[in-house]
């Protein structure tokens, strides 16, 4: 099974700004408005309750999660408006991207993106001009605890896993994203303790790059991320 690629690693050893980190909290506000929108109960509600749990891992406060349960499931329905919007361009060296925002209003976000691509180097397609090249995946992160790769590849094979990949503390199961939510179940029955669960664009054939052009790929998506709306950029790249 594969293992973690640089670029992945890279990215997830990024420090967050201070910028960044007010980004998550509204991030994962709008996840859970839209997770909970039919149930605000997580004991019924298995989205809302992985909601709630990624947020935790991105360590948002206890506190603001409580408000938006509490909210939730009062009368204020306002934030249900909320809606997942995916875009698919070409960023800086014709390397494809898929980003996702999440908006009350898409009139608005989608032409901040269409302007975030072009002042950077890129340009926004239509839909499925980029779609075909990656594939939409559950991404769950578990804590290894002490178990070797080989039980937890044994673990992840049971669970249905499509893909694993074993790092030092913290490894990967892959699955399709239809069924994100029953593996992550049966890895909980199993006893993995579960980090985090979401969806994902993977490329199915990465564009292989040196680090001398990381720097370039790197502002793009930097600049990308600042739209107010936008959740999160998939890039069809590797480093070598």
């Amino acid at each position: 099974m594969s293992g973690h690629s640089k670029w992945h690693s890279i990215k997830h050893k990024k420090a967050l700004t201070d910028a960044k980190r007010g980004k998550i909290l509204t991030k994962h506000s709008k996840l859970l408005i839209i997770a909970g929108r039919s149930d605000s109960n997580p004991d019924t509600n298995a989205t809302l309750r992985t909601a709630i749990q990624n947020a935790k891992a991105d360590n948002v406060p206890n506190d603001n999660i409580d408000r938006i349960l509490k909210k939730l499931s009062g009368t204020d329905k306002d934030a249900a408006q909320i809606t997942e919007q995916v875009y698919e361009g070409f960023g800086p060296e014709g390397i494809p991207f898929v980003v996702t925002a999440l908006t009350d209003n898409p009139n608005r976000t989608m032409p901040e993106v269409r302007t975030t691509f072009m002042k950077n180097g890129g340009n926004l397609g239509s839909s499925g001009s980029v779609m075909f090249m990656f594939d939409h995946l559950g991404v769950i992160s578990i804590k290894n605890d002490g178990k070797t790769e080989e039980e937890l590849f044994e673990l992840a094979v049971s669970s249905g896993a499509e893909d694993f990949s074993f790092d030092e503390e913290e490894s990967e199961v892959i699955t399709k994203f239809s069924n994100l939510a029953k593996v992550r179940n049966v890895l909980e029955e199993q006893g993995i303790r579960i980090v985090k669960a979401a969806p994902e664009y993977r490329a199915k054939d990465p564009k292989i790059i040196s680090e001398d052009l990381l720097e370039k790929i790197e502002k793009f998506i930097e600049a990308v991320e600042e739209v107010e709306d936008i959740d999160e950029i998939f890039g069809g790249f590797d480093v070598a």
